[in-house]
């Protein structure tokens, strides 16, 4: 069974940053792709970034050149490095890793953004 735990959400003003982390139990050398999703206050569970085993990323328009996907392979971590924070990206952020053609999620960490 494949574990996520992320870490690294809290409270945060208008343009501050913040780091996130998920951390997964076996190798995220052998997943398939991995990303993030966010849930927003009465809004549905949506993707934000992913990044495949090519190391090939796709953002979601609205954080395009300001949050950053990225692996490292020796602490089996992905990060979400999210700069320029906006009110509108406070959600609850969820790690997914797809492995053997299913779907795991971690448990989430709140972003929230507000002065």
């Amino acid at each position: 069974q494949v574990q996520l735990v992320e870490s690294g959400g809290g409270l945060v003003q208008p343009g501050g940053s913040l780091r996130l982390s998920c951390a997964a139990s076996g190798s995220i050398a052998s997943f398939n792709f991995m990303g993030w999703y966010r849930q927003a206050p009465g809004k549905q569970r949506d993707v934000v970034t992913t990044v495949n085993g090519g190391g090939a990323a796709y953002y979601v328009d609205s954080v395009k050149g300001r949050f950053t996907i990225s692996r490292d392979m020796a602490k089996n971590t992905v990060y979400l490095q999210m700069n320029s924070l906006k009110p509108e990206d406070t959600g609850v952020y969820y790690c997914k890793a797809n492995w053997n053609r299913r779907d795991y999620w971690g448990q989430g960490t709140q972003v929230t953004v507000s002065s």
